[in-house]
């Protein structure tokens, strides 16, 4: 598949937003590409490769050395990863050359001719939102159970596959950010919550889909997508990570049955945390009282007995209910340490304990790593094509679903293993 070679039968330039971003000169199609990278090394390492293929086929393509963004790297604020605050930006610098701005995930696959055929169908002056569609089998508690009456009636983008907002489009999204003022700083699910903001109650457009925009390939795909667990390195094994799952005594007879039947048997070092003591689990009591909600003082004493008591470089916490904190948290010995040291604490037992250890760990300068295969709802809260593209990690929640079910059909490892 060819680019036209005559540049002026071309809308005018394009703007590629996902973890990277990039321009061409005046002379040709203007492309600038967000990559929605992370600042973690290997993440930026990755959203760099992917960087460095698009410059190779505009090499090929002989159309001038494109500008490409990396996310991470556009500003200090953490809050850019849910893409709304950095639209002004973008706008403000590349607005007036480009015409497209076009978002990938740092695994996307970009065939660079197909993508600019696939723009030029569209008339740039217009408002256009663009990417491949995912919708909602079922009310969702992730996306506030909208559209509750007819889920499937409201379509949202697929990360993976990439998704293009026209120029048009940037510029009232930006207009309206800077009159309104973004609402909430707290995103759940944030394609959808994208959708929703551009969609504005029906004032603004609908996602197109675009048959190109693929995460499976296929002929004629301008995009494809990977995987989201890449080869990331030697595994670490299991003697080096400690698991702790929190739970409290109301759920020592249901939920901890389910974690002792599933996945405990996967971990070489696991351990109980509750508010009573219980030999027959078992269960280790740190002295905190359990709360209705946060349970930061129950997390943090954890933490210190960490560092205390044991030796193990990587430390897993659960919740007892499945796999936010309610999704699952990695972390590593030199960042626990640090945290502890620093004196950073909850201002309270029932304070929010993942909100705490991001603002904690911000302050620190610590990055914080989001890896979509934790999911912080059921299976039947994400789009089936979604999460069929993933190796899932965990999920949460065990309202109105068989939790061992769940586990052998999604998590269950065929092929037991020695590491992580």
């Amino acid at each position: 598949m060819q680019v036209p070679k005559n540049n002026s039968s071309l809308d005018p330039p394009c703007i590629f937003a996902s973890s990277c971003l990039f321009a061409f000169p005046d002379s040709s199609p203007l492309f600038i590409s967000l990559i929605q990278s992370q600042r973690n090394s290997y993440h930026a390492r990755r959203a760099g490769q992917r960087k460095e293929e698009i410059l190779q086929q505009a090499a090929q393509l002989r159309q001038g050395v494109p500008v490409v963004l990396l996310l991470h790297e556009l500003s200090e604020y953490e809050g850019d990863w849910s893409i709304l605050p950095v639209l002004p930006h973008l706008y403000a610098n590349y607005g007036q050359s480009a015409s497209w701005f076009f978002f990938i995930e740092e695994e996307t696959r970009v065939t660079l001719p197909a993508l600019l055929q696939v723009l030029h169908r569209y008339q740039a002056q217009k408002e256009w939102f663009l990417g491949k569609h995912l919708h909602d089998n079922e009310a969702s508690i992730i996306h506030h159970y909208a559209f509750s009456e007819d889920p499937g009636s409201f379509s949202y983008p697929d990360p993976a596959a990439g998704w293009a907002l026209s120029t048009p489009l940037l510029q009232r999204l930006t207009e309206r950010i800077q009159y309104e003022h973004l609402k909430s700083d707290f995103t759940i699910d944030l394609e959808h919550e994208i959708a929703l903001y551009i969609w504005e109650e029906g004032a603004g457009p609908k996602l197109t889909a675009v048959p190109e925009f693929c995460t499976e390939r296929r002929e004629n795909c301008a995009t494809t997508f990977t995987t989201y667990l890449p080869n990331c390195g030697d595994p670490v094994s299991k003697k080096d990570v400690f698991v702790a799952v929190k739970t409290c005594q109301n759920f020592h007879s249901d939920r901890v049955p389910v974690v002792k039947a599933t996945w405990e048997k996967d971990a070489e070092f696991l351990e109980f945390y509750s508010d009573v003591t219980d030999a027959s689990i078992p269960t280790i009591s740190l002295g905190v009282p359990n709360t209705e909600r946060g349970h930061c003082g129950k997390t943090f004493a954890i933490l210190r007995r960490f560092l205390k008591v044991l030796t193990f470089q990587v430390f897993l916490i659960y919740y007892s209910c499945f796999l936010c904190s309610g999704c699952r948290m990695v972390l590593s010995r030199a960042a626990v340490s640090r945290l502890i040291s620093s004196g950073c604490s909850c201002y309270s037992d029932d304070a929010p304990d993942d909100m705490v250890l991001g603002r904690c760990f911000t302050s620190l300068g610590v990055p914080i790593t989001h890896s979509p295969l934790f999911h912080q709802a059921r299976p039947d809260d994400y789009s089936e094509t979604l999460i069929s593209l993933q190796q899932a990690i965990s999920f949460h929640k065990h309202w109105n679903i068989d939790p061992v079910a769940v586990y052998k059909h999604w998590l269950q490892d065929t092929h037991p293993r020695d590491e992580l």
